[in-house]
């Protein structure tokens, strides 16, 4: 569920990355394929939106393994870096009737565990644009 509550106590207009942890079903939750094509159908209909508001996916990659840290309930299937120019922009697109309709749907399909960390940048060397 989207917290809404903790990401509008956020500096809205500052940017800001998404860090998306996501555990695919087996099987997609509408039996149209696995748990991936759902992201993929997910995927396909997300990334204009994030574009649309100034957003860009920085990286995406499969989960492997946890290298460090409890190892029960930590396994992932894929992990991305999303950034939006703001937290503002996320909201937009989070609480909008087209993500709702056309890519939530597919994003649930897809997801037995879909947790997205907002983040505040300390260093980086990645460019987002």
């Amino acid at each position: 569920m989207l917290n809404i509550d903790g990401l509008e106590r956020l500096d809205q207009h500052a940017p800001v990355v998404m860090l998306n942890l996501m555990r695919f079903h087996a099987c997609s939750g509408d039996g149209d394929g696995s748990g991936w094509d759902a992201y993929l159908r997910y995927s396909a209909v997300t990334v204009p939106m994030i574009k649309a508001r100034g957003g860009t996916l920085l990286w995406t990659g499969k989960a492997k393994s946890v290298a460090l840290g409890p190892h029960d309930g930590n396994d992932r299937d894929f992990v991305a870096l999303v950034y939006y120019p703001s937290i503002a922009a996320f909201l937009d697109m989070m609480k909008s009737e087209a993500y709702e309709r056309d890519a939530d749907p597919h994003r649930r399909n897809a997801c037995a565990e879909h947790v997205i960390v907002a983040t505040e940048q300390a260093y980086s060397k990645f460019s987002a644009g």
